[in-house]
């Protein structure tokens, strides 16, 4: 893999929404977003626009995310929050014992999907937020307990997201495994897969350097909230 191809890594939502996700593009003058039905995340390149983009794409969401470089205030939101991240990529799999099965997940699994992230890890996730890629969950109990998915998706990579479990339901490994579910899956794409996880957040960190990930580099998310 040329530098050039890792270096998009950088602006891994810039290059999404330039690359795989184009179809998702919400395009201010070099400032881009995801659709906000979809995913409300953004980035840029051209800091003079960020001002009057944010501005803009603030009317059509309550809050949203610049991941990346620090943009220019706007009128209309505050800085809510900034979660320093560790970007991690795979370097050699790692794969763990599997006990559970696992499925790919539907159209007929949305709403159970959506309501499982937003119990575990509420802010980030949209109903549309299943149009990115590909999902897959396990069930127990006939219901859906545990799930990981794809979300931001560039030329050469996929980002694994949404590592979610129901908390009662928790230490039982069905995190790992969908993780490396998810990774073999990726992998089989051509894809090199990816993740972004809170600095603080040492337990998952440990969990995906168990897998045969590594961190490259920080990467700050900043959320805004509508004023």
């Amino acid at each position: 893999m040329t530098e050039d191809i890792l270096k998009k890594l950088e602006n891994p939502v810039w290059y999404s929404l330039c690359e795989a996700h184009s179809k998702f593009t919400v395009d201010y003058n070099g400032v881009k977003f995801y659709d906000p039905d979809v995913c409300p995340f953004g980035a840029f390149t051209n800091l003079n626009e960020t001002k009057n983009a944010i501005e803009k794409y603030a009317n059509l969401t309550s809050s949203l995310f610049v991941v990346g470089q620090e943009p220019n205030n706007s009128s209309n939101t505050k800085l809510n929050r900034i979660v320093p991240c560790d970007q991690m990529i795979l370097k050699t799999l790692k794969e763990p014992k599997y006990d559970s099965e696992i499925i790919k997940l539907t159209e007929k699994h949305i709403n159970e999907l959506y309501d499982l992230v937003w119990l575990v890890m509420p802010g980030y996730y949209k109903k549309r937020t299943f149009e990115m890629g590909d999902y897959y969950g396990i069930i127990k109990d006939n219901k859906l307990i545990a799930a990981t998915g794809e979300r931001l998706q560039l030329n050469d990579f996929i980002e694994i997201s949404a590592v979610v479990t129901h908390p009662d339901y928790t230490r039982k490994g069905f995190a790992k495994q969908l993780v490396a579910h998810t990774t073999k899956k990726i992998i089989e794409k051509n894809k090199t897969p990816i993740l972004h996880v809170a600095d603080i957040n040492t337990g998952a960190i440990k969990l995906y350097e168990s897998l045969g990930y590594k961190t490259i580099r920080k990467i700050i998310w900043r959320h805004y909230i509508n004023v």
